[in-house]
């Protein structure tokens, strides 16, 4: 098993994968598979320059488009390079930005005629509540999963196939058809097409699920970005599919609308979005009055 590759989602369980003592060696996938333009299945270079470009925009800058694309490029590359290795294992978990993930990575494997591509996909863990991902387990947790690893099968392959083609078209009937689905061959995926249907602005005031959780918390009084991390993280189910700087970036987009619904103060007027000198310490988020009909400007 030594010619074994693991590949994850998100640095912190990439990082515990790597101490976990298993034989191979780990692949740490960094995409946002959800949103941003691409299309089904392996990308072509206008598409890998257009989501360079998208994910510089969506951070203000905080990622280099250049940096995206150079990294884009070796990841693809290493998937493809990838099919000569005796094992294939993906390791995900039952939140939306993993299964856009898993389902994306798992249909560009068989369009490489990858063989031996095994699954460990996790919703819960004994001690862990709420549980939100395998970024919170130590490498010994993450090695006590390897045994309930199983082959991926091409029912699931070719289910996979569907919903990258939903992610990436943002087709809504079949997302709604897939979330209704009861028992599906990838059974974490239609509670995260739900959880992204919620994204999608409602009628109302234009607003996904996160950025009306971010306002809620904002308009109780939490005017730190630590508290109102941790108020929406409390406010949403499990599992989590965002992080921090998602949580900036429907802040700043908040900001940003015409006319705002919250106020920035602090030494910039968004919250950084990346690696930054800047303390979010020294930032202050408080909410202006109630516009419901505002909209994105």
């Amino acid at each position: 098993m030594e010619n074994t590759l693991h590949i994850t989602s998100g640095d912190s369980a990439g990082g515990s994968l790597a101490r976990a003592g298993l034989p191979g060696e780990v692949f740490v996938w960094h995409d946002i598979m959800y949103e941003g333009p691409r299309h089904p299945g392996w990308p072509d270079e206008d598409i890998l320059n257009a989501r360079a470009v998208f994910l510089e925009e969506a951070t203000a800058g905080g990622l280099d488009k250049q940096l995206v694309l150079e990294t884009l490029r070796n990841q693809y590359r290493r998937l493809a390079e990838s099919t000569t290795r005796e094992h294939i294992v993906l390791w995900f978990d039952a939140c939306l930005f993993d299964q856009s993930m898993l389902a994306h990575i798992m249909t560009c494997l068989h369009l490489k005629d990858a063989v031996n591509v095994e699954l460990i996909c996790v919703d819960t863990f004994p001690g862990i509540v709420p549980f939100n991902g395998l970024g919170q387990l130590r490498p010994d947790q993450l090695a006590s999963l390897y045994g309930r690893r199983s082959a991926v099968t091409e029912e699931q392959f070719r289910f996979a196939k569907v919903v990258d083609k939903a992610f990436a078209t943002q087709d809504a009937a079949l997302f709604e058809k897939l979330s209704e689905i009861i028992k599906a061959p990838l059974p974490w995926v239609p509670a995260a097409v739900a959880r992204w249907i919620q994204e999608q602005p409602d009628q109302k005031g234009g607003l996904g699920r996160l950025e009306s959780l971010a306002l809620t918390a904002i308009r109780e009084g939490n005017e730190t970005p630590g508290s109102i991390l941790a108020s929406v993280a409390s406010a949403d189910t499990p599992p989590q599919f965002w992080g921090d700087t998602t949580l900036w970036a429907k802040i700043n987009g908040l900001a940003g609308r015409t006319p705002p619904l919250v106020q920035i103060q602090g030494p910039a007027d968004r919250l950084p979005q990346w690696e930054s000198e800047l303390s979010l310490g020294d930032f202050r988020i408080t909410a202006l009055p109630n516009k419901p009909d505002a909209r994105d400007g």
